[in-house]
């Protein structure tokens, strides 16, 4: 226990960084706050909150890509545990939380049935100390239940040897682990040296720019106010003519001005109508500026261009977004297969060696659904490569690329029908 810098110190750094975490989610929620500058903004605008969901989309458009398939190799029957947990739901989870914080954790225990459960946390609610060449925890800390102040009534300390608990009222309370790591595992998004909790999606610099189409978005809100009603005025009328209500000149239809004794008539005239096409173009260019940090296009965010032709024209145009997202599914692999073997020696109770797990590979649906012409072309470049290395295209590496799965069913229909073929040729 000398070795463990214990939970307390892990409170103080989970509250450390609770403020940018809350900040990353607001954004993400769309419920951030617009800081304006302006000193010539007129006050009775200021009641405009104009609200962007650029940040949420950065996020959306990787994990709406990420699908979990299965373990390859399972060897431990680790897809087992995990469809037993809901899996479409607790991917997708990790995943988005990961994407905005930088980390989530899968805090595991055993139901009354002694059957591993897993429970997906946010980064705003746990934190721990990393083992950089396991990437797993050391330590944790988890919040597992606040009121509805906000206020923790139910927190968690684990460790190699134990998981304690600290309940609102209640004397705190361990229960003894038996799996060879602390049974919260972190799901970690582009992580490095220098930050093994690795980097949030949702960064300064797309939080920045966002605020500047904000504050484009407000001025353009009190321009369209004059661009509705564009300023009028009248020369040479006299002074002793009865004076116009402004409001009603505004939106009359039909104005009439007599002549004075001399004979003469004031002249009417209006300003230049105030064109919305420089704010058009000012959000143009921070969208330009947003698409180029977060890896989407102009299309992604609302501004519309040529529709590309095909799935490879939507690669050609994501390219950016798809690096990051395979390599989002290769840390994020690393971090669902620590959370099933420790799930599976808690539910075998014993404690494996991670070695044993090496064999076992995280499988991935496609990025991008292939359309039928890109299924032909997958299929043409198949048949060639067999016939110049017999048996390099299989079922399984062929799902890889179609994202479609292999039916036995149609096997027992087709191998009979191509051993007919054979014998007449």
């Amino acid at each position: 226990m000398s070795n463990y810098r214990g939970m307390n110190y892990l409170r103080r750094k989970l509250e450390y960084k609770k403020t940018r975490n809350e900040l990353r989610y607001e954004y993400y929620e769309m419920k951030n706050s617009m800081q304006d500058y302006s000193r010539t903004m007129p006050p009775n605008f200021s009641w405009l909150k104009e609200c962007l969901g650029w940040c949420s989309k950065s996020v959306d458009s990787i994990a709406d890509r990420l699908t979990f398939r299965e373990f390859d190799n399972d060897t431990f029957e680790m897809n087992e545990i995990y469809n037993m947990n809901n899996p479409d739901i607790l991917f997708d989870s990790a995943i988005i939380s990961a994407l905005i914080t930088s980390c989530s954790f899968i805090y595991i225990s055993l139901d009354q049935e002694n059957f591993p459960r897993m429970q997906v946390i946010d980064g705003r609610n746990a934190t721990g100390v990393i083992d950089p060449i396991t990437y797993m925890l050391v330590e944790g800390y988890a919040i597992l239940e606040k009121d509805k102040n906000g206020n923790a009534i139910l927190e968690a300390y684990f460790t190699k040897e134990r998981t304690t608990f600290y309940e609102k009222g209640i004397k705190p309370y361990s229960i003894k682990n038996f799996a060879p790591y602390p049974l919260l595992v972190p799901i970690i998004f582009r992580p490095d040296p220098k930050r093994p909790f690795g980097h949030a999606r949702i960064t300064r610099s797309c939080m920045g720019i966002q605020q500047s189409a904000l504050r484009t978005l407000k001025r353009a809100e009190v321009s369209a106010e004059f661009y509705s009603f564009p300023q009028k005025y009248v020369l040479g009328l006299s002074n002793d003519a009865e004076q116009i209500d402004k409001w009603k000149a505004t939106i009359s239809s039909l104005l009439q001005f007599d002549k004075d004794e001399d004979g003469d008539k004031p002249t009417v005239g209006q300003f230049q109508q105030q064109s919305m096409a420089p704010y058009v173009e000012q959000l143009k260019m921070f969208a330009s500026l947003f698409a180029g940090e977060t890896g989407l296009t102009l299309d992604d965010l609302g501004f519309s261009t040529e529709n590309p032709s095909s799935v490879e024209a939507i690669k050609a145009q994501h390219e950016n977004l798809r690096l990051i997202a395979k390599k989002a599914q290769k840390t994020f692999g690393v971090g669902f297969l620590n959370a099933g073997y420790l799930a599976a020696c808690l539910r075998d109770n014993y404690p494996y060696k991670r070695n044993q797990i090496y064999l076992t590979k995280p499988k991935w649906e496609p990025l991008f659904e292939p359309d039928s012409s890109t299924l032909s072309v997958i299929g043409d470049g198949a048949i060639k490569i067999n016939q110049a290395v017999p048996g390099y295209f299989t079922k399984k590496n062929l799902r890889d690329l179609t994202g479609i799965d292999y039916d036995a069913e149609t096997e027992e229909i087709i191998e009979p029908i191509e051993n007919e073929i054979q014998e007449v040729k």
